[in-house]
C-alpha cells in the first residue's frame, strides 16, 4: 500500500501502520495553475513509476487532480489501474449559493464527469444527496457507490458517562471556518446564557489557513473573550473533549459527506445537534439520536440546544439510540467490508483479481499493490 499525500506532521504515523509514503507539494487551496500543473505531474511520475493495480483517490482535489495524473501516465494503455474515487462530500463548492459558487460549480461538474466518466471506475459517496447531485452533473449512476462515512473504532470511541458540573458544556469539534457553523453555535450560546442559562461552548479544532473560510487565530481569541465560550485549539484526542461535553452540536453549511465528529460523538453516546443539511441527516435522526435545525437559523439552534440542556433524560436517550446507529451502520469494520468488496469488483472487472466466493472483508488483498 502506497500513500500519497501532502506530508506535515504525520508522516511517522502513517509508515509506522506500514505504508509506504510518498509526499506530494501540494496545498488544498490554492496552488494556482503552475502549482496545479507541478502536482499532476508528480503524481503521473509516482503512477509510472508505481505501476498500481488500483488507485484510490480520496476527496474531490485528488479525484481531480489524480484522474488526470491516471489518464496521462497511461494513455492509450491496457495497464491502466482500477479506479475509485472517493468524494468525501461535495464541500462548499457546492453548497454555496453566491454566483460566484454558482459560476464555478458548471466547470468544477465538467472536470468530475471527464476524470470519472469513461474509465470504467467508480466513485463513492456518502450519502444519497451527493449521490443524486453526482448523477444530475452525468456521472453514471450505476457507477456510484454509497458508503456511508468513513467509520468509527467503536472500541476506542465508547459511551461515557455524562459529565458532572454546574453549567451543561456544548462542543463543537471541527477546523474554525465559518461554514462550520461556528459563529452560529457562538450567536446561540451567547443567546441562552443571556438568558440566565448556565451553558458553555467549547471549540475544539485547528484553524484551517488554506482556506479563505477560515476563523482566524486572533479571531478565535476574541470570540473566546466572552464569558462561556472556550476555544481548546487542536486536539489530539477528541474523547476529552466528549468527556467534559455533554452535548454535540455542528451547525454547519460545508457540503458534509458524514461528518466524522457526529460519528465519534455519538459513539460516545452524547445527543446531536445538527444543521438539516446532507450529511448530517444520516447520523442525526430528529427525536431519535438528536435534533435537526435549519441551516443559518440561530434561533432555532438555540431552542434545540436549550431544549436538550435542560433534559437530562432525553440526552441519555439520545445518546444510547446514536450509539447503537453507529454500531449498526457506521463502525470501521463495515466500512472496511465495503470498501474491500468495491477493490475487488473493481479488480474483476479489470480481470486482475478473482471475484471471491467469501463474504467480502474476508479475503487478503495482500498481492495486489494500492496508490
Amino acid at each position: 500500500m502506497v500513500v500519497a499525500t501532502r506530508v506535515r506532521a504525520h508522516g511517522k504515523a502513517i509508515r509506522d501502520e506500514g505504508f509506504a509514503l510518498r509526499p506530494i507539494a501540494w496545498r488544498r487551496r490554492g496552488d494556482g495553475l503552475l502549482g496545479a500543473a507541478r502536482a499532476i505531474s508528480a503524481i503521473s511520475r509516482l503512477y509510472r513509476g508505481e505501476r498500481p493495480d488500483i488507485v484510490h483517490h480520496v476527496a474531490l482535489k485528488p479525484v481531480l487532480f489524480g484522474g488526470i495524473a491516471r489518464r496521462l501516465a497511461f494513455a492509450h494503455s491496457a495497464d491502466a489501474p482500477a479506479l475509485v474515487d472517493s468524494v468525501m462530500g461535495l464541500g462548499s463548492g457546492f453548497s454555496r449559493t453566491t454566483i460566484a459558487a454558482r459560476l464555478r460549480r458548471r466547470p468544477l461538474g465538467l472536470a468530475l464527469r471527464l476524470v470519472t466518466g469513461g474509465s470504467g471506475g467508480w466513485t463513492v459517496v456518502q450519502n444519497p444527496e451527493d449521490r443524486a447531485a453526482l448523477a444530475e452533473l452525468g456521472i453514471d449512476v450505476g457507477r456510484i457507490a454509497l458508503i456511508r462515512g468513513s467509520g468509527v473504532d467503536i472500541s476506542r470511541f465508547v459511551p461515557l458517562p455524562e459529565p458532572g458540573g454546574d453549567a451543561v458544556a456544548v462542543a463543537l469539534v471541527s477546523r474554525m471556518l465559518r461554514d462550520k457553523g461556528v459563529l452560529d453555535a457562538a450567536a446561540a450560546i451567547r443567546r441562552l446564557r443571556a438568558q440566565g442559562l448556565a451553558i458553555e461552548l467549547l471549540l475544539a479544532g485547528p484553524t484551517d489557513p488554506d482556506n479563505a473560510n477560515s476563523l482566524t487565530p486572533d479571531a478565535l481569541r476574541s470570540l473566546t473573550a466572552e464569558p462561556g465560550i472556550e476555544w481548546l485549539g487542536p486536539v489530539a484526542d477528541v474523547r476529552t473533549v466528549w468527556r467534559r461535553a455533554a452535548i454535540a452540536v455542528l451547525p454547519s453549511t460545508y457540503g458534509e459527506g458524514v461528518p466524522k465528529t457526529l460519528l465519534e460523538a455519538a459513539a460516545c453516546g452524547r445527543p446531536l445537534v445538527a444543521a438539516d443539511v446532507p450529511g448530517c441527516r444520516e447520523v442525526v435522526h430528529p427525536d431519535e439520536t438528536g435534533i435537526l435545525v435549519p441551516p443559518h437559523d440561530v434561533d432555532r439552534l438555540a431552542e434545540a440546544i436549550a431544549a436538550l440542556a435542560g433534559d437530562p433524560a432525553r440526552r441519555g436517550a439520545l445518546g444510547r439510540a446514536g450509539r447503537k446507529l453507529i454500531e449498526c451502520r457506521f463502525t470501521d469494520e463495515i466500512v472496511a467490508r465495503e470498501t474491500l468488496a468495491l477493490y475487488r469488483a473493481a479488480l474483476a472487472e479489470r480481470a486482475r483479481f478473482p471475484v471471491s466466493r467469501e463474504k467480502p472483508g474476508k479475503k487478503s488483498l495482500s498481492d495486489t499493490k494500492s496508490t
